[in-house]
């Protein structure tokens, strides 16, 4: 029992940070890929928000240390190089975007930070999904007797970083789709759908990548899809899920494209977690799993009710964040 309530704050924790903090970190690519008018609005959306989503990676790293320490301490010492170049994107991004639009003097320096701030938004979820594909493809070797056999070769691979891809192409459809409702004119509104329809392509290719690249190393992975009617599920709804979100944004319906939208990113998730389930890193010999893991009973016991106790403040704290930020926007949305 309580196991099952820490891998339930632990889906819970990750899929609030790839709707929310996914959305925030495609924000900035956004950013390259549209107009320069539209990076005002870009920051008017994520301003007063963008630093809260973080919480949601904390308790995933607090929820590891504490309840899966043994899970914990193979990411932090075999994928140390990427979780460091994760953790520097992430500073590097909100270091950028506070000097952009919190610096006193407007000055030259600005577009370095800008530069700073896009840069470091693809830096992040790229080397998230890299992480992400080092844990599925199972090239950890805690018998490595070489630096690159033991902290390189298990992430530094075509499979991780086409995760890495298809992150970033998903946290950017995302952003787009969101950033529909924050347009100000018909002209940046018509930007953002038509973003969203090409990047939505381009992450229905970049998930053919993942499968493909997959295949190069021998990692069965649209066989192990196959084998899970609930991963089968999850494909298919997804994919029906489509048309019904061109059908939305054609429409204007800003509403019912975030809910379609998320709906797709949370069938992704299903469908990934669903496969490794319960296992969360493959080594060359073991299988790191939820169950083998987990810390003795009294810790979790700990856990759980710091869980808890800590809902009853983020999740009301949180809602009102957003209601004081973003109530208004919701009630003038055109649904």
């Amino acid at each position: 029992m309580l196991l099952n309530i820490v891998i339930f704050f632990l889906a819970f924790s990750l899929v609030f940070y790839v709707l929310f903090g996914g959305a925030d970190f495609g924000a900035g690519v956004l950013q390259m890929i549209t107009r320069k008018e539209n990076r005002d609005e870009i920051a008017h959306a994520i301003g007063p928000v963008w630093e809260a989503n973080h919480v949601w990676l904390i308790l995933v790293v607090v929820i590891l240390f504490m309840g899966f320490p043994k899970i914990y301490a193979v990411l932090s010492t075999y994928l140390h190089i990427p979780l460091v170049l994760l953790l520097i994107g992430i500073i590097l991004r909100g270091t950028a975007f506070a000097f952009m639009h919190y610096d006193a003097i407007k000055d030259q320096s600005f577009k370095v930070y800008n530069r700073v701030f896009k840069v470091s938004s693809i830096m992040a979820p790229l080397f998230l999904g890299v992480v992400v594909g080092a844990v599925m493809l199972g090239r950890i070797d805690p018998d490595a007797t070489t630096f690159y056999d033991a902290f390189v070769a298990p992430w530094l691979n075509l499979f991780s970083f086409t995760v890495g891809l298809f992150t970033t192409c998903v946290f950017t459809f995302l952003a787009a789709v969101f950033m529909i409702a924050e347009s100000r004119d018909l002209e940046s509104r018509q930007e953002f759908i038509r973003a969203a329809k090409w990047l939505q392509v381009g992450a229905v290719l970049c998930g053919l990548l993942v499968f493909g690249s997959a295949y190069l190393y021998d990692y069965p992975l649209l066989s192990i899809f196959l084998e899970s009617s609930i991963a089968i599920i999850c494909m298919l709804l997804a994919t029906l899920s489509l048309p019904v979100l061109w059908y939305f944004l054609n429409r204007g319906s800003t509403l019912f494209s975030r809910l379609t939208v998320g709906f797709q990113a949370l069938l992704i998730l299903v469908g990934w977690f669903w496969v490794q389930y319960p296992d969360v890193i493959h080594t060359r010999d073991a299988h790191l799993s939820l169950h083998n893991t987990a810390a003795p009973k009294a810790t979790l016991l700990q856990l759980v009710i710091a869980l808890l106790v800590g809902s009853c403040f983020i999740l009301p704290s949180l809602y009102y964040l957003m209601k004081t930020f973003k109530g208004e926007q919701f009630r003038k949305e055109n649904i």
